[in-house]
């Protein structure tokens, strides 16, 4: 992949959202009331052509977008990310019907969006999803239950992931879209750490039929991972903007601040923590932008790529904000101030879409996948191929691990019913 450096018209656009965040968004955000869906700012997004933005723009710009407006209002930034999520499989999977009935209302912001995937006992396992679509004459009737789903209960509409039992695991999953105002489809919110509008949902015998399906039966979770592999980069978008707020408050915090007959910038220890914090915003700016541009021009690894911008990006957004508090001091564990807000705001990403763990898995899986088994070294020689001693040693090696677990095969992590690529999601 080539390096990345944006050019003039996309740093002007950039800098245009960000004032546009603090100065048009930010007044709306502050207005509306924690726990619920904020529908004033929705629609200021949709005046704004921001959610328009979600349907026309490439991984790229989606990732640019998202970065803007988290490092100038993070509820914007989330309101916009969760229409995105909940109605790309409309886009992308949709029929003529379905895309003509919901997409014009999510870009104008007048219908909510939400994204059904996870269950109180299916989230890193994605693939042992235990909704049910029993058959039901032409169509089926969903039993069962979802948690922890953004826009919930208060969304109009939801993209729902049940399992219908064409094949086992994930290959038995089909989409649906099931209009909040179905028979037997009930909600409540839950209190969460950021006081988003996260809720869980309750399927009483609701009825779905073929005009619902999105995409084809028993190829939900297809659906599912096409819409998380397109939105997982920008999620490290999202933490690189948060990120940034905080580093930018922490050099004006520590350049002003008086200490020990000085700044707190004149201190080393304080100076190279924030060199630090800058350095690994870069590095994860770059792996974000580098895996959104793979997924601009179709390239193969996609999946791992996007699990390493996140994983990189949302890792180093705890870290960058953590360090951010702790140079500031008590006053950032104030209610109101920004890095307070951050601190609550960044934990949750290290969890939704992907859970740190299921992207280090993701990625290793994708990595012995891509090994030819001829090119896999069953007995450690490497270091020595020629070596007697170093032959020998290998063998051993091989002889305890093939003993002791018996989950590996010619030296190598037997992957293949894992299930890693099923990953947790908002």
């Amino acid at each position: 992949m080539p390096g990345f450096a944006l050019d003039p018209q996309q740093t002007a656009w950039c800098a245009h959202l960000r004032a546009l965040a603090a100065q048009r968004l930010r007044p709306v955000a502050e207005r509306g009331e924690p726990g619920r869906v904020n529908r004033p700012l929705l629609a200021l997004l949709g005046e704004l052509g921001l959610l328009d933005k979600l349907f026309t723009s490439g991984a790229l710009e989606l990732c640019l977008l998202r970065e803007s407006l988290a490092h100038g209002c993070t509820e914007a930034e989330t309101a916009l990310a969760l229409q995105g999520l909940g109605a790309h499989p409309v886009l992308r999977a949709g029929t003529d019907a379905q895309r003509a009935r919901w997409l014009p209302q999510v870009r104008a912001g007048r219908a909510v969006a939400a994204f059904a995937l996870s269950e109180p006992d299916a989230g890193s396992d994605a693939g042992a999803l235990a909704l049910r679509a029993e058959p039901d004459g032409a169509g089926w009737r969903l039993t069962g239950e979802k948690c922890w789903i953004s826009n919930a209960p208060e969304a109009d509409f939801y993209s729902v992931f049940a399992r219908t039992g064409e094949a086992p695991g994930s290959r038995g999953i089909t989409a649906f879209l099931v209009p909040a105002d179905r028979a037997g489809l009930t909600g409540r919110p839950l209190r969460m750490l950021s006081p988003h509008a996260i809720g869980a949902l309750t399927f009483d015998g609701v009825r779905v039929g073929p005009a619902d399906v999105l995409g084809a039966p028993g190829r939900g979770f297809a659906v599912a991972m096409d819409t998380l592999n397109l939105f997982r980069p920008s999620v490290g978008a999202f933490a690189v903007g948060m990120a940034q707020a905080a580093l930018e408050a922490t050099v004006r915090h520590t350049a002003g601040r008086g200490a020990f007959g000085g700044v707190l910038a004149d201190l080393q220890s304080v100076a190279h923590r924030v060199a630090e914090m800058a350095t690994r915003v870069e590095a994860a700016r770059l792996l974000v932008y580098a895996a959104a541009g793979a997924y601009d021009e179709g390239a193969p690894d996609v999946p791992r790529r996007a699990a390493m911008a996140k994983l990189l990006a949302t890792e180093t957004a705890q870290y960058v904000v953590d360090h951010a508090v702790q140079l500031h001091g008590a006053r950032a564990l104030e209610r109101g101030h920004l890095l307070e807000h951050l601190y609550r705001e960044v934990r949750a990403p290290r969890i939704y879409e992907g859970a740190s763990e299921v992207q280090r898995a993701v990625i290793a899986k994708d990595l012995y996948r891509t090994l030819d088994r001829t090119d896999a070294d069953p007995h450690g020689t490497d270091a020595d191929p020629h070596g007697k001693d170093g032959h020998r040693d290998g063998k051993d090696r091989h002889v305890d691990r093939k003993d002791g677990q018996g989950d590996r095969k010619d030296g190598r992590l037997d992957l293949a019913d894992a299930r890693l690529d099923k990953e947790p999601v908002r």
